[in-house]
């Protein structure tokens, strides 16, 4: 006899609740899935609320001091050692902005820096993030992070250590791992990696160096990887497009991939 829709509906609905909970019951045993939503929406305000400060719109400062307090801990000397923090972020992002005009011909002002360009948003909230960072809250600050990434493509971990300013141009699927170090006035390009080696046992690597240290005035072309925690590229070095590198570069040398024979054929 055939089932009716209705019916079938129901099953379709059991069985998806049934593999949901299953799911749910094998890896978030010791967790409670609201509180984790509740958590992510609480840090993306707080964020806002940053952003807001930062940006000099508003003076936040009660605001963002009652928001930590209650989200992310209750410590009022924690939470006034970020407030002071932020007007440090707030002049780095004022030289990132400089830096961002001095860089792109085709940037008119800052105004359409700030609104539409994906790789100041990802400055922006990283700067952010990596306070949080260092005061130990990486959850709140991986939150903020992938927002950013989730915005832009651009995924930069909030433990690297970007200096100012910094510029990234059109900024799609760069990746900047979490013990990343960048000197002053680097200049990255779309589809940079700089990343770790690939490890068997890479948990027992936490807290040990994997990614590479970039000097300053460096500039990476599109496509680029560098990768390893021994890596270390001299000041005012150039990394070619496409370039695959594990091994350290001294300053004032200019890194490209030999030229590729190139077949042109008359289709007439």
């Amino acid at each position: 006899m055939a089932l009716s829709l209705s019916y079938l509906i129901q099953i379709r609905d059991l069985v998806g609740k049934f593999i949901i909970i299953s799911f749910e019951r094998k890896y978030y045993l010791h967790y409670n899935i609201a509180k984790l939503m509740i958590c992510d929406k609480n840090t993306l305000k707080f964020y806002e609320a940053v952003s807001e400060h930062v940006s000099g719109c508003v003076d936040n400062s009660k605001t963002i001091k009652e928001m930590y307090l209650s989200s992310i801990k209750n410590d009022e000397k924690e939470a006034e050692t970020f407030l002071k923090s932020l007007t440090s972020v707030e002049e780095q992002l004022e030289k990132d902005l400089e830096f961002f005009m001095e860089s792109d011909p085709a940037a008119d002002s800052k105004e359409e820096i700030i609104l539409a360009y994906p790789g100041y948003k990802a400055i922006r909230f990283y700067r952010v993030a990596h306070e949080l960072y260092k005061l130990g809250h990486n959850l709140t600050a991986r939150i903020i992070a992938e927002e950013a990434h989730a915005a832009t493509g651009i995924d930069i971990h909030p433990g690297a250590d970007i200096a100012c300013p910094f510029f990234i141009d059109h900024g799609t699927g760069i990746v900047i791992g979490e013990t990343t170090k960048i000197g002053k006035r680097v200049k990255v390009y779309q589809g940079v990696t700089l990343g770790a080696l690939s490890l068997k046992d890479g948990s027992k690597m936490k807290g040990v160096k994997r990614h590479p240290t970039i000097g300053e005035d460096v500039t990476i072309y599109a496509g680029a990887s560098i990768l390893g925690g021994d890596v270390i590229i001299g000041d005012h070095v150039v990394i070619g497009s496409n370039v695959f590198l594990t091994e350290s570069i001294p300053p004032y040398c200019t890194v490209t991939i030999g030229k590729p024979e190139l077949i042109v054929q008359n289709r007439r």
